[in-house]
Formats: structure tokens, sequence, C-alpha cells
């Protein structure tokens, strides 16, 4: 398939490459001209108009502002040249989701968002998670490009958004694992436990899944550079998650509780390393760090 990729950080330089692997012609365009050129065998161009056209233009940009700023006030609907079909894969809000869902209906381009779970070395390998809502037949025609991308496209109807929401429900208990992990490395080092013996035991045992042991990993070895999911991202979804709670009146107290260990952390100069950093908080709090 002819495709356009727009946004070329840690994990979009791994998907598009993926693309390249998978025989599909592969345009890219990325804010900073420098990162386009990092993706051997896909062709630069130097607009994002550009790569907005083809059998499809898929977006993986870092943020709600970042998205609005190159799709929507960039006018990338308004131009003479559209793609088949737009697949979203940044990880941004509910509500913005449902924008573009309208502003793309009303364009005629098929909306379809698939934001991924997997973080750059996934990428890379093409094994990322999807998770895709919006109309059938755009998924389907989808489907060549997200098989080379990942490992398993997960259907969550056909409303867009509700991609949106698996995402950052999932991001939430994610950001949960590493809190849990960090305030029960405090309590034990508390009483004389090493906290890295602590999750060697339970990241094998009671928690043996790929989240808590790969950063649970991280944690035991105070490794949180370079960040494969930095702490500022994880906060911003946190955020995103409290705000589309707050939309459809589901209290999420713990996600509060998160929000604030978020900001305590960047406040102590975090927000650029790994989001497993977090586990940070609850060392310090108990005078452990």
């Amino acid at each position: 398939m002819d495709v356009g990729f727009i946004g070329l950080g840690r994990m979009g330089r791994g998907m598009a490459a993926s693309l390249v692997r998978g025989g599909h012609t592969v345009r890219v365009w990325n804010r900073s001209p420098e990162a386009a050129k990092a993706v051997a065998g896909a062709h630069p161009v130097a607009t994002a108009a550009e790569a907005f056209a083809g059998d499809a233009a898929i977006t993986m940009l870092a943020d709600d502002a970042a998205l609005r700023s190159v799709v929507v006030e960039g006018g990338l609907l308004d131009s003479g040249t559209r793609p088949g079909m737009h697949l979203g894969m940044s990880t941004i809000s509910v509500a913005l989701s449902q924008e573009l869902a309208a502003i793309h209906a009303r364009a005629g381009v098929p909306y379809v968002a698939a934001p991924v779970f997997g973080r750059p070395d996934v990428a890379d390998k093409g094994a990322l998670n999807i998770v895709a809502a919006g109309e059938d037949a755009a998924i389907g025609r989808a489907a060549p490009l997200f098989e080379a991308m990942g490992s398993k496209t997960w259907r969550f109807g056909p409303e867009p958004q509700r991609a949106n929401a698996v995402k950052l429900a999932g991001n939430f208990m994610l950001i949960a694992a590493i809190e849990a992990m960090g305030e029960a490395c405090a309590f034990a080092e508390g009483h004389g436990v090493p906290g890295a013996d602590l999750l060697d035991l339970l990241t094998n045992t009671l928690f043996a899944s790929p989240v808590y042991k790969g950063y649970g990993a991280s944690i035991a070895a105070n490794r949180y550079e370079p960040p494969g999911f930095n702490l500022r991202l994880g906060a911003k979804d946190v955020r995103l998650a409290l705000q589309a709670a707050e939309a459809v009146g589901c209290p999420m107290p713990f996600a509060s509780v998160l929000r604030d260990g978020l900001i305590e952390a960047m406040a102590h100069g975090d927000a650029d390393k790994d989001l497993a950093a977090l586990a940070r908080v609850s060392a310090r709090r108990s005078g452990r760090a």
C-alpha cells in the first residue's frame, strides 16, 4: 500500500520501519526533518500535506496539541489531496478523538483510532498490540498495515473514541502497577528487605507479567535512562484519563493519587526519565532516596 506517516519519534520510527519491511511504500514527515531521514527505505517529504495522501495516512504524534496543530490547524483535511483513510495511532484524549471523527466524517475521509501498547523496542520488531475502533470496512482495509506493525489488532467497535478510552485505561493500570511496586519496595526496605529481592520474587511469581517484570527490573536496578516511555507522557495520560472519567461521571480516586505522584516526580526533575522513575517518589517519601 501507499502510506504516509506523520510523526517519527521513538515509537513512530519503529512503526514506519516495520511498514517498509512489510513491503509498503512509505512517505514520512516529521516536524524535525532529520528524523525523517532515519527510516531506511522510506521517502521523506517536505510537508505534512504530502504525507497526508495515498491509500492511508498514519499519525503518531506526541499529544493533543501536536495532533491538532498538524491535522486540524494545518488544514490537512481541507487540501485537494486526501488519503483513502486516516489511522490515528497517537495516545490522545477521548474528546479530541470524538472531534476528529466528526471532522473526518464531514470531509468524507474514514477515520480509525488505533493507539498501541508497546515500547519502542516492540515497535522496532513490529510486535505492537493495536487497539482499533472505527468503520469495519476501513479497519479491514488497514489490516495489512496493522499486520506489519503489530502482533495483534484488538477491535473495539465503530466509534473511534472507544479505542482511545481503552488506551488510557491500560496506561492508567500500567502506572498504577509502578506506583504499587514503588510503595511495596519502600515498605520492604523499611523492614530490612532489599527492594530488588522483593521484586525478584514477586515478578517471577504472583506478578509474572510484562509490565511488572519490565518496569520492576528498571526499579530494582535504579535504571531510568534512556526512557522507553518518559514520565512526562505518563502524567499526560493520567490527566487525559481523569478528564475522560469526569465527562462520564466516573470517579477514579486512585488516578488522582497517581497524578499527584507524577507531579511530585516531575518537580524533582524526573520528567524525562523512564516512567519507572515514579517509584522514586515512594523512596523519597520514606527517606530512602
